[in-house]
Order: C-alpha cells, then sequence, then structure tokens
C-alpha cells in the first residue's frame, strides 16, 4: 500500500500542469531580468522574444536589405533559422547557427529594432516560433506582445513597468557591459523614448497592457524583491490549476 501511494504521489508529480508565462513592458523596464530568474527558479524554458526581433534587425542591417523591401524581406526570412542554446546556464540566441548574443546588443542594433519589429511579415514569422516554442507549456516569455497577441490565452501575464530615467540608467550599464564601449546616457534615454512611441503606436501588435495582466512597476524593488513577488503569484496559480485537475 505505502508503493502504491509513493507511485501515485510520483505520478501526479510528474503530471502537474505547467505554466505559460507571458512578462511584457517597455525595454530597460527589468522584464528580462526577472523573466530570466523565474525561468530558473521554476526550472521553465525561458525565451527571449526581444533577442529574436534583434536577430532579425541584425540580419537584415548586416545584408543591406531596406526595411521597406518587404519582397527582399519574406525572401531572407525563408532561409534564416533563430535558435537558443543553454550555454553556462545562459540562454544564448544563434541566428543561421551563428551566436549572435553580443552583437544584437549595441545602440546601432536599439536603434532599429523597433521599426524591422513593426515589420507584419517579421511579425508573423517570429510569433510562429514563438507559439512552437511554448507548446507544452512550462515557459516563460517576455516581449511587448506576449500576452495580447502570441499568448493571449496565458496562465499568468504580467506587465512591468518603470521610470524612464531609471530605465536608462540599467540600459547604459547593461550596454557599456556587452559592448566594452563608452556610451552615452542621453542617447540612450532618447532611443527609448523613441523606442517607447513606436512600439505603442505601431498598427500591428503594438506594446499595451493586457487587460488581465499584473502591473508590476520595479523602480523601488530589489531583484530579489521582484523575483520573490512573481514567484510567489506563479507557485499560487500552479496549486490552483493541480488541485482543481
Amino acid at each position: 500500500m505505502i508503493l502504491f501511494y509513493k507511485a501515485f504521489f510520483y505520478f501526479c508529480k510528474m503530471n502537474n500542469k505547467k505554466l505559460i508565462i507571458a512578462i511584457d513592458g517597455y525595454s530597460s523596464s527589468g522584464k528580462s531580468t526577472i523573466a530570466k530568474s523565474l525561468a530558473k527558479k521554476l526550472k521553465y524554458i525561458y525565451v527571449d522574444s526581444g533577442a529574436m526581433y534583434r536577430a532579425v534587425t541584425y540580419k537584415l542591417l548586416k545584408n543591406n536589405i531596406d526595411f521597406k523591401n518587404i519582397d527582399k524581406i519574406k525572401e531572407i526570412l525563408k532561409s534564416t533559422t533563430i535558435d537558443f542554446i543553454i550555454q553556462n546556464g545562459e540562454n544564448i540566441i544563434f541566428l543561421d547557427n551563428e551566436c549572435v548574443e553580443d552583437k544584437i546588443r549595441s545602440l546601432y542594433i536599439s536603434s532599429h529594432v523597433s521599426e524591422v519589429s513593426a515589420i507584419p511579415e517579421v511579425r508573423e514569422f517570429l510569433v510562429k516560433i514563438q507559439r512552437k516554442l511554448g507548446e507544452k507549456g512550462g515557459i516563460v516569455m517576455d516581449g511587448r506582445d506576449i500576452g495580447t497577441v502570441v499568448y493571449p490565452n496565458a496562465d499568468l501575464k504580467f506587465f512591468i513597468d518603470a521610470d524612464i530615467n531609471i530605465r536608462a540608467k540599467r540600459r547604459h550599464l547593461e550596454m557599456e557591459a556587452k559592448t566594452g564601449e563608452k556610451i552615452n546616457l542621453e542617447d540612450v534615454k532618447n532611443n527609448l523614448v523613441k523606442r517607447d512611441k513606436i512600439d505603442s503606436s505601431r498598427k500591428h501588435s503594438p506594446l499595451k497592457l493586457a487587460d488581465d495582466a499584473i502591473v508590476i512597476n520595479t523602480d523601488n524593488m530589489t531583484k530579489e524583491e521582484q523575483l520573490q513577488y512573481i514567484f510567489d503569484i506563479v507557485k499560487k496559480k500552479e496549486d490552483e490549476l493541480n488541485s482543481s485537475s
């Protein structure tokens, strides 16, 4: 009888529902940091959708493709592959089997990514990949339209926000650490303001708050506090779903 209960408990544990968690928000609001840490703590897959748009932007710029030449963009997307590979515990993005993790984080790419993200054909191409990645659940994905377009039926949706000056300082430090170059803080802030406007006003899949999203302002929260706050909400949701199944 004891062995039966042990086997039953193990079966239930193995069949616990894993959630689809959507985390949206403005650039440098802290959503990627939260998403990465949450996925690691939950042992879920983490997908940085923003990196996918950066990778496509990098490829178009590298090949001198005019962003208005939709036929050419559609053609180049046919031969485009994007993969995430875990290296030293981190999700590293590969474009056409080339690691581009550092190359896509420059201010040059940042200055063009919102324009590329607004191209419907690019969004359609990447949304298909993103949905495929989350088919079995157990995924944390961050971006700008994850809870509204990619996973409108996500089990949990969060919207991360922060003051523009705080976001600019965060992005400034991140970019200098990634590139090893000195970057002007005001240029970074202006870039964020521009991206906010483009992302929020574009016709296709604009950045907006989902009706059922939980809003979190990270201005006065440490990374640890942010993670614990969201983790507690997720665990409660997991318990609710698995107790009713």
